[in-house]
């Protein structure tokens, strides 16, 4: 019998569909793993959709709808994973923070102030840091230095920041810093100051400031912004790759412990990158890391390595960050008011102050990055910083043409409306730090913006009004990576005194989930390979204990990473 054409493309087709729904072999499955039996979100439109089952095959989704259909098409699974009633979610993806620095809060003291730690008063400080001291010998000889992370003056009893002469009591022989919990600021004993050449009669360096005994030139110890940032480069520009490949690896491991399946170093310079680099040759990074470089000091780097939309053994040069004030609870942000209270030796008119005075510097700056096609990234705390960005990014616009960039704002803390306007209009995307509403919202209230401001700080509730599509993130080292935090704050709001803190700028559950996932992943451009549950998309998964959107809106602090799993591997398990 012979086939004429006709027949024979009917009957390829009967093949070709029969070939597509027949269930796999045994040979087959040896790379699938099949999840049900509890709630798989899959972040997919604008109201919550749940499927049944999930399957991941080679590192991707392969599958998802009914169980019947995934068992019948899978029938035996290399894995089959019953989530017992538990909540399986795409990956988190962190839409800012510095996941190397974040090793270093891991090894060093812990000052942050409760929840977080035990830095309550200076004493406090002073006890963890000689109980460190006395535990970590291995890192001090490693750092030369005894490095505490996290100290607050606006938690601490005495609201001011610990001096010199406080941290002598700490050591006088070896060299004490520790860190502000914004990142901004800092502390050090006599001895770290005299390595610095932090001498009396010193002058405070551009776009920093070095804080004085009262009535003289003699540094008292507390170093803001550059100021502070020379020295950190020093001490930790002088370790050793390993010491670094630690660092970077400790801060991986938090971040995984938080259901992060994708990180961002965002202010990287040339010896960070490379140390992720060489992690990720060895198959030692197990997440997605996007690094940022610094576009101001790092230039010549950027262009020497190029930016890259690929990620290599899971770590890629994303785009470059410009960081354009500091931080508005260190009262070093940029602002185009008053501060309520200006800090110790400012007058009544202080508004902060710019990292880069220079419009033109700024421009140059982000022209570069238009014109090469990198993605920029800005630090603006101040709504003055964010109209310096604003302004930098129309005119690269108008240059290099503005299609698709999605340049992003950082914090975004003070921006207003007519601001979230030009945004919109520019397609800048606001990444907010939501989280300053717990951790800060009573300080900006009482002491950094007073009642009208501060309750309008991070505007998440005003952008969807807008229509805007925003992230959330968690700036760690800052404040631990800690994504059910972000998720908790952006939709109560509530303060350390249980203030809330600007209650129409309150934002869904779920919309809440979509800041820290699908739109997150569209601020990367990942958004095809990222953070939905579809076929076809990365097997980025976490797994959480409940259900952040059937639990009452109060307790979603309290729910539980469980699981972590990257393109199909547990790269983290909650232990018992």
């Amino acid at each position: 019998m012979k086939f004429n054409a006709s027949y024979l493309s009917v009957f390829l087709l009967v093949c070709i569909f029969f070939s597509c729904n027949r269930p796999l072999e045994n040979s087959q499955m040896e790379n699938v793993t099949l999840y049900h039996g509890g709630d798989i979100l899959t972040m997919v439109g604008d109201q919550p959709q749940y499927i049944e089952a999930l399957v991941a095959k080679d590192g991707k989704i392969a599958f998802t709808g009914s169980l019947i259909e995934a068992k019948k098409n899978y029938p035996s699974p290399a894995l089959e994973v019953d989530l017992n009633g538990k909540t399986l979610l795409p990956g988190f993806i962190d839409a800012h923070g510095h996941i190397f620095n974040t090793g270093i809060q891991a090894l060093a003291a812990n000052l942050l102030p409760p929840p977080d730690g035990e830095g309550q008063d200076i004493q406090s400080l002073l006890d963890i840091l000689a109980d460190w001291k006395g535990k970590n010998q291995d890192v001090i000889d490693k750092f030369n230095w005894i490095i505490g992370f996290g100290y607050d003056d606006s938690q601490l009893k005495e609201k001011v920041h610990p001096t010199a002469e406080d941290l002598d009591k700490v050591s006088k022989d070896i060299p004490v810093i520790i860190i502000h919990q914004s990142g901004h600021l800092a502390s050090m004993n006599n001895k770290g100051l005299q390595l610095m050449r932090y001498v009396e009669g010193i002058k405070n360096p551009p776009g920093g400031v070095i804080r004085r005994i009262e009535g003289t030139t003699i540094p008292n110890g507390v170093l803001e912004e550059m100021a502070f940032f020379v020295p950190i480069f020093k001490i930790f520009g002088s370790l050793d790759s390993e010491a670094n490949q630690r660092i970077a690896l400790a801060g991986q491991d938090l971040y995984m412990a938080f259901g992060f399946t994708t990180g961002q170093e965002g202010r990287a310079n040339k010896d960070a990158t490379e140390i992720l680099k060489s992690l990720a040759q060895k198959g030692q990074i197990l997440i997605d890391i996007a690094v940022f470089p610094d576009i101001q000091t790092q230039l010549d780097y950027i262009k020497e390595v190029g930016v890259s939309d690929t990620y290599q053994n899971h770590v890629r040069v994303a785009g470059g960050k410009i960081s354009l004030d500091g931080s508005p609870q260190g009262k070093t942000a940029w602002l185009s008011k008053p501060y309520k209270i200006p800090p110790t030796g400012q007058d009544k008119s202080y508004r902060g102050y710019p990292a880069i005075q220079e419009d033109s510097i700024v421009f140059s700056l982000i022209n570069a990055a238009f014109e090469n096609n990198w993605q920029i990234l800005a630090h603006c705390n101040g709504d003055a910083a964010a109209d310096q960005y604003i302004r930098a990014v129309s005119n690269a616009a108008a240059l290099f043409g503005n299609e698709d960039r999605r340049p992003v704002m950082i914090h975004s803390q003070t921006v207003t409306d007519p601001q979230l306007d030009q945004m919109k209009e520019l397609g800048i995307i606001p990444s907010f730090f939501g989280l300053h509403t717990y951790y800060w919202g009573d300080w900006h209230v009482n002491e950094v913006l007073g009642k009208e401001r501060g309750f309008k700080i991070s505007p998440a509730g005003t952008a969807l009004r807008k229509g805007m599509i925003f992230s959330q993130h968690h700036d760690s080292p800052v404040i631990l990576p800690n994504s059910i935090m972000i998720l908790h704050t952006v939709v109560n709001r509530t303060s350390r005194s249980g203030q809330i803190i600007g209650p129409d700028e309150r934002i869904s559950p779920y919309d809440a989930l979509r800041s820290i996932t699908v739109w997150s992943a569209f601020q990367y451009f990942e958004e095809k390979s990222k953070g939905t549950l579809e076929v076809g998309k990365l097997a980025d998964f976490v797994v959480l204990d409940k259900n952040p959107l059937k639990v009452e809106p109060s307790t979603i602090k309290d729910i539980k990473v469980i699981e972590t799993i990257k393109e199909g591997n547990s790269v983290y398990q909650k232990k018992d």
